[in-house]
C-alpha cells in the first residue's frame, strides 16, 4: 500500500519557477503552507514596493497586508501566462493605490503628509552622497505615486493614470513636477 505524504512546502522553495509553479499551484488549491511559503517568499518585494508608493512604514505595511489579503482571494485569478512576480507586482500597485484612496481621508484629518515634519526632514550631511529614497518620500503625495510607478517601476504614464484616475497629462506633470522638486532638492540646475 502506497502511503501518499503531503508535501510541505518552505519558502525556500520558491526561488526557482518550476518549484514556484507548484507552490502557487498548490495555494491555489487551497493549501495554507504554499500560500504561506509565496507570502515568506515575496513579502520584502511587496512591502518596498508599498513604501514607495505611500511614503511612510505604516501605511506601507497596512498596504503589505492588505496586498496579501487580496492575494489569497485573486490568486484563483493567476493563470501562468505571465510570470508571478509581474503579476504580483500588477496586484500590489493596484491594492496600494485602491488602498491610498480608501486612507486618504483619514489620513489628511490626522496628518498634514505636505507639510509633515516627517515628509520635510531629510538627512542633510556634508558628503556629496544624496539620499535618493529620501528625497522621494520629500515628495507631494501624487507626485511621488507618479514618480515612483513610472521612474522606478517602468509604468507607462496611461497605465499610472488608469491605476490613479488622472489624466494622461496630469501624470506626466506629476511626473516632471517631481523630476524638478529632486533637482531643486540636490542643487542641481535647470537643463
Amino acid at each position: 500500500m502506497e502511503h501518499t505524504q503531503q508535501r510541505v512546502i518552505h519558502a525556500s522553495t520558491v526561488s526557482a519557477s518550476s518549484d514556484e509553479q507548484a507552490v502557487i499551484s498548490a495555494a491555489q488549491r487551497g493549501d495554507k503552507q504554499a500560500f504561506k511559503a509565496l507570502y515568506h517568499g515575496h513579502v520584502g518585494r511587496v512591502y518596498a514596493l508599498c513604501f514607495r508608493l505611500t511614503g511612510d512604514k505604516g501605511l506601507a505595511e497596512d498596504a503589505t497586508q492588505e496586498v496579501f489579503i487580496q492575494l489569497f482571494n485573486k490568486l484563483s485569478n493567476f493563470n501562468g501566462q505571465s510570470l508571478f512576480t509581474t503579476w504580483l507586482h500588477s496586484v500590489t500597485a493596484n491594492v496600494t493605490v485602491d488602498y491610498m484612496r480608501k486612507q486618504r481621508g483619514w489620513v489628511k484629518r490626522m496628518f498634514n503628509l505636505e507639510t509633515s515634519s516627517a515628509m520635510t526632514n531629510v538627512a542633510e550631511s556634508d558628503s556629496a552622497e544624496v539620499d535618493l529614497e529620501a528625497l522621494i518620500l520629500r515628495l507631494p503625495e501624487r507626485a511621488r505615486m507618479v514618480f515612483v510607478l513610472h521612474a522606478i517601476e517602468g509604468y507607462r504614464h496611461e497605465e499610472i493614470a488608469a491605476m490613479l484616475g488622472m489624466a494622461i497629462g496630469s501624470s506626466k506633470a506629476q511626473f516632471h513636477r517631481a523630476k524638478q522638486l529632486i533637482k531643486g532638492w540636490m542643487g542641481c540646475e535647470d537643463e
